[in-house]
């Protein structure tokens, strides 16, 4: 099973920090998703800054999620 986020920490180049639930802190690129139009409101950092963990995966006050699997597997070991 992909271990699941814990916490959250928005960074300045539209990346992510997260910690996941079995100790490992990863970095999770978003710039190539805001070019979908389902992440584009995440252009304006106010909104990206929201990010919080949510259940299994992290959300943003608009609604925009990302698949758990994805944000695990495609997110860099710090």
């Amino acid at each position: 099973m992909v271990p699941r986020p814990k916490d959250v920490k928005p960074l300045d180049n539209y990346c992510l920090e997260v910690l996941f639930e079995n100790g490992e802190t990863r970095v999770y690129d978003m710039s190539a998703l805001l070019e979908k139009p389902f992440y584009n409101k995440l252009k304006n950092k106010s909104i990206f800054n929201t990010v919080k963990v949510s259940d299994i995966t992290l959300e943003w006050i608009t609604g925009q999620d990302i698949c758990p699997d994805d944000l695990y597997y495609n997110s860099k070991k710090l």
